[in-house]
């Protein structure tokens, strides 16, 4: 198999692998999972999902590599479930997303039906705890329960623009400490935006009474968004009306939240299942050039396709009502990895036009090729089964109602040895601390030295240079062209961060999870204007980091060697 970096190796060998198990042996473990729900060609079809695999072509959500294979194995990587206002239905939520952390899944909730803080409670005349006071209890139970024994959950909390307490809420992590196994995000509606921008009131409403609460200058609320995202990269922002907008199954009702990175809407008690192909292996070169081998990538899209419909066919479900919507709904996600890097092997730079043309080009043919092997495969299997309901019927067959997502690929970028997903190279050189509890990694980007030895830039000073600070714009002698080949995500106006997104997005069923990061003195007006960007853009959320704005960062971009020059 393709070998493995040693960033990678850790990765598996801490997480992913069993007892004596190798990586080959986990590929082919769940490859053989797999292939149990295929009617016939079961060494085809193991084939060629291992081949994927084990060539690193394509790699699914971590709950699939850690529990195909084993009894009761839970495959999807997040959840959707509902928060109803009443104690007991609460608690059931609780109850319901302990065991989806325990089975390394993740969960998105909307708080939204919550009556406020200090609201009256009939039953016993006496008072509401609020929204806030829930998510911390569900926050506090994240951190003891571990996904898969191996790391602790990850959670989405949403609270609607119109909720009573969403003031409180958009500050609710403003102490750093508070909610720190949740990613928050407001749910915006076009209306709000409209008010934003012609400077008109808000009004506030107790989802209990459906009465007004608090009548507040919407732009005095936007300026809040704002101001806290600056401090602490949060709230972001999930636009409801514009995820409405492409709701496939409108019948079902409105989608009023996402997974926990934003990547996926997704009704009560549904969950995603998510994969990523690695576009650094969908290359080919002609003797003079690098180019996207399309071939190559429409193949890989329609195994990845077929692997991901197996996964809903062969997941043990852990609530009879996750199961029934599931099934009914077939949701996949197929997104990529290494965007970046294919770019720069591309000779093309991350902030150009000819990079967000390429975008759409790409994903365009991602998005058409996955449908086509959808569709092939509803006439096989027949169409997923609320298909009547939606709105392909009747003319356009498929399996799955959606086809693609594009996620963070956090630990499978890793194993993949790739950038995240569709972000930029974060530094050429970083840190990496908290993918693996107290562990930290170094990494080098290998294109980056390559590139750097094929022109005969390679030097103990620029390597000095990286290893400090992540960059090479300060090294005067390297030619302009290298230097805007090799922009960090930093160094990338946060223009082209949004139109990349938008690029994505264009083609992509789902959302597309992206953080544009921002550099330490970026100003809570510029942060408005990324947010009011993405809302005219049509994105379907959008998240920023300011650098350096928390104390537990994921990435730091200098100084690999010296802890006490990194910013």
């Amino acid at each position: 198999m393709t070998n493995l970096s040693p960033n990678g190796l850790q990765i598996l060998q801490a997480r992913y692998l069993h007892k004596k198990e190798t990586p080959d042996d986990l590929f082919q473990r769940v490859s053989k999972h797999l292939v149990t729900v295929e009617d016939n060609n079961h060494d085809l079809w193991f084939d060629s999902f291992y081949g994927v695999m084990r060539r690193l072509e394509f790699l699914p959500n971590s709950p699939t590599l850690m529990n195909a294979g084993l009894p009761n194995g839970q495959l999807s990587a997040c959840f959707v479930l509902p928060v109803e206002d009443n104690l007991e239905a609460i608690f059931t939520t609780l109850k319901n997303a302990a065991l989806i952390h325990n089975s390394g899944g993740g969960t998105g909730y909307n708080f939204s039906k919550l009556r406020p803080k200090d609201d009256i409670i009939t039953s016993s005349e006496g008072s509401s705890a609020g929204a806030i006071a829930f998510m911390k209890i569900y926050d506090t139970a994240t951190e003891y329960v571990k996904q898969a024994g191996k790391r602790r959950g990850a959670n989405m909390g949403i609270l609607n623009v119109t909720h009573s307490d969403v003031e409180a809420f958009i500050t609710s992590k403003s102490d750093g400490k508070s909610l720190r196994n949740f990613n928050i995000s407001v749910g915006i509606t076009n209306a709000f935006m409209d008010a934003v921008e012609k400077n008109k009131n808000w009004q506030l409403v107790n989802p209990r009474t459906k009465k007004v609460s608090k009548t507040i200058q919407a732009k005095k609320l936007w300026n809040l968004i704002a101001e806290q995202a600056q401090k602490t990269g949060e709230p972001g922002l999930i636009f409801l009306d514009t995820i409405n907008h492409d709701n496939p199954l409108p019948k079902q009702g409105k989608i009023e939240c996402t997974n926990p990175c934003g990547e996926v809407p997704l009704f009560d008690f549904e969950s995603c299942n998510l994969g990523s192909i690695n576009l650094t292996k969908m290359l080919v070169h002609d003797g003079k050039r690098n180019d996207i081998d399309w071939k190559k990538l429409g193949k890989t899209i329609s195994i990845a396709i077929r692997f991901l419909d197996n996964v809903i066919s062969s997941n043990h479900y852990l609530l009879p009502n996750i199961k029934q919507i599931t099934l009914a709904n077939r949701k996949i996600g197929l997104g990529v990895m290494g965007w970046a890097e294919l770019l720069i092997i591309l000779g093309i730079p991350y902030a150009s036009e000819k990079a967000v043309e390429l975008a759409e080009v790409l994903m365009k043919f991602i998005q058409e090729k996955s449908h086509k092997a959808s569709g092939n495969l509803a006439k096989t299997r027949g169409c997923f089964p609320s298909w009547n309901d939606s709105r392909y019927a009747p003319n356009t067959l498929l399996r799955n109602a959606t086809c693609n997502s594009i996620a963070p690929t956090g630990s499978i970028s890793v194993i993949a040895d790739t950038s995240y997903s569709i972000e930029p190279l974060y530094a050429l050189a970083y840190k990496r601390t908290g993918i693996l509890d107290e562990k930290t990694q170094i990494e080098i980007n290998s294109i980056f030295v390559e590139k750097m030895k094929s022109l005969g830039l390679w030097s103990k000073e620029i390597q000095d240079e990286v290893i400090a600070n992540g960059s090479i714009q300060n090294i005067k002698y390297i030619p302009k062209e290298i230097k805007k080949l090799f922009e960090t995500s930093l160094e990338i106006p946060w223009k082209y961060h949004l139109l990349h997104q938008r690029a994505f997005q264009k083609y992509t069923d789902n959302a597309v999870s992206k953080t544009v990061n921002l550099a330490s003195n970026t100003t809570a007006k510029e942060v408005s204007k990324i947010y009011n960007t993405a809302w005219k853009y049509g994105l379907k959320g959008i998240t920023i980091y300011r650098n350096g704005s928390r104390a537990i960062q994921l990435l730091h971009p200098c100084g690999v060697n010296l802890e006490d020059k990194c910013s």
